[in-house]
């Protein structure tokens, strides 16, 4: 299991939608960010004056379901954001809402490594895939001194760790089963997972395997699904379609889809809805392989397993 991490949030302005500051314990990182309509407030800030990367974050407009993020580096990051606040005529964008800055609360964040982690956190951002990354070609900056590569490794790790918390998915790597699987055979790894559940559809060869990896619902590899959304419109027909041209589940020769690969789900209900191309109630419409127990049964049956909180003791003297 995963060792535990303290992060300590701060409102700067005392209100949720404002701007906000993160910092990890033992971390000589330190995170900001906020809305556009905030840009005065930020430029004013300290960390503003200080060499850093900063990620602009904004809405996908072919894609309601993914966002489009700048990443970039400045060791003047006021500047920076004045830059990025004008119109796309002007050299600006206009596509962010919100921007979140990372910068060193030692000053010991140099031109060299600021360089380094723009071009590191391209490449994680365009491997894991879940945004429209809109920067150029990553240069490669390989050429630090080997100390230096490894602490820009270690403050790589705490952005990814900490983005997420602010609300920001797109560096956040999930581990499938099937990675799992292989690992288990070399080094046993601690993950929290479920039995593997199946989806199927009456008179239908549709078949699914799932299974729930760390709160994340994976639909296994060569799992079928329909071929097109059959019913009604409804919010999943997106996510449905979207899946359809990032070649996450091709057509196959019976004309039906199967996945290339684990794919993790926000839910047990989106995952059923895209496999059946149509809505449904994943909680009732995946079984366990083993029983035959619905989804909804098992979750339930966790629950009523664990043993009621011991009341506190009252103190002696």
């Amino acid at each position: 299991m995963s060792q535990g991490r303290s992060i300590r949030l701060f409102l700067v302005d005392g209100t949720p939608t404002g701007l906000l500051t993160a910092e990890i314990m033992n971390w000589t990182g330190h995170a900001l960010t906020g809305p556009r309509s905030k840009l005065v407030e930020l430029i004013q800030r300290p960390e503003c004056a200080r060499t850093g990367v900063d990620f602009f974050i904004g809405p996908d407009p072919q894609d309601s379901l993914r966002t489009q993020v700048y990443i970039g580096e400045s060791d003047d990051v006021a500047q920076r954001l004045k830059q990025h606040n004008r119109t796309e005529d002007q050299g600006g964008k206009d596509f962010w809402e919100r921007v979140c800055l990372v910068t060193s609360k030692d000053l010991n964040l140099t031109k060299a490594h600021a360089k380094f982690l723009e071009s590191r956190l391209m490449n994680v951002a365009r491997n894991i895939g879940q945004c429209t990354l809109i920067n150029g070609t990553a240069h490669d900056y390989g050429n630090l001194p080997e100390s230096d590569r490894a602490d820009m490794e270690y403050f790589l790790e705490q952005i990814r760790i900490v983005l997420p918390v602010l609300g920001f998915e797109f560096l956040r790597d999930v581990t499938k089963p099937s990675q799992i699987r292989l690992a288990n055979d070399i080094h046993p790894i601690t993950v929290s997972q479920s039995p593997i559940f199946e989806l199927s559809k009456k008179g239908s060869p549709i078949k699914a395997r799932a299974q729930e990896i760390d709160g994340e619902f994976f639909v296994l590899k060569g799992s079928n699904a329909s071929a097109s959304w059959t019913s009604t419109p409804h919010c999943y027909q997106t996510l449905h379609t979207r899946l359809i041209e990032d070649s996450i589940f091709p057509l196959s020769e019976n004309g039906l889809r199967v996945f290339a690969d684990d794919y993790a789900f926000k839910s047990p209900s989106a995952a059923a809805a895209v496999i059946l191309g149509r809505a449904a109630s994943g909680r009732t419409a995946w079984l366990m392989e083993s029983t035959g127990q619905t989804y909804a049964a098992w979750q339930e049956q966790q629950v009523a397993a664990l043993k009621p909180a011991q009341p506190a003791l009252p103190p002696t003297d």
